[in-house]
């Protein structure tokens, strides 16, 4: 997992949009939480959201009960200052998701968009899946984005792992119901393209 330092030092060194990540909207992640029936009453956590305008959008069509995750607190405060008083009404949580404080069984949505590609290593793998595990309720929706097998090799000059979307389930196994999966060409700030994978299942009763 990169250092806290790592990206402290990419959001002090370039803005929210100049990232390679930066979407203006995470539209195919709305359409799969919307498509998915998910009620504005649901709890949704976003998993490395930082900047994400994810949580923008989700406050817009009435979600009330956002939780946002990230490593970096500057990346958290670019959000929070973008939304100004609506920032208020959403969790803010300064933490590495391999070991923080999640409540058990508290979210219905958990959404990760580039996190888990980073995780380099089995130890670090399974203990992303455990939080899962944890903080997920039975029945919870887990939506996981990575690289895809021809996506990028390395991001923000870290080594990634890249997934076909059968063995980026696999890394999930049996407790999560596959519910579908979906590329996604992402065209960054500076015109590169990057190839993801996005699975989407269902964290069966436990």
């Amino acid at each position: 997992m990169p250092s806290k330092d790592h990206w402290e030092h990419v959001y002090a060194t370039k803005s929210a949009t100049e990232v390679s990540w930066f979407q203006p909207h995470a539209a195919l992640s709305l359409k799969l939480i919307r498509e998915a029936g998910v009620p504005t009453t649901a709890a949704v956590i976003d998993v490395g959201g930082g900047a994400s305008t994810l949580v923008d959008d989700l406050l817009a069509l009435g979600y009330d009960h956002l939780t946002v995750l990230d490593l970096s607190g500057a990346a958290l405060a670019t959000a929070q200052a973008r939304l100004g008083v609506r920032a208020a009404a959403v969790q803010w949580m300064e933490a590495n998701v391999l070991d923080a404080p999640l409540p058990r069984h508290a979210f219905d949505v958990w959404h990760d968009r580039a996190v888990f590609h980073f995780l380099t290593t089995a130890q670090e793998r399974q203990a992303y899946v455990h939080a899962v595990l944890h903080a997920v309720k039975p029945g919870g929706l887990v939506i996981v984005a990575t690289f895809a097998e021809d996506g990028p090799e390395r991001c923000s000059g870290l080594p990634v792992q890249r997934y076909s979307a059968d063995a980026l389930h696999g890394e999930f196994g049996e407790p999560f119901a596959l519910l579908g999966h979906e590329r996604e060409a992402h065209h960054t700030p500076s015109g590169g393209e990057q190839k993801f994978v996005y699975c989407f299942c269902r964290k069966l009763a436990s």
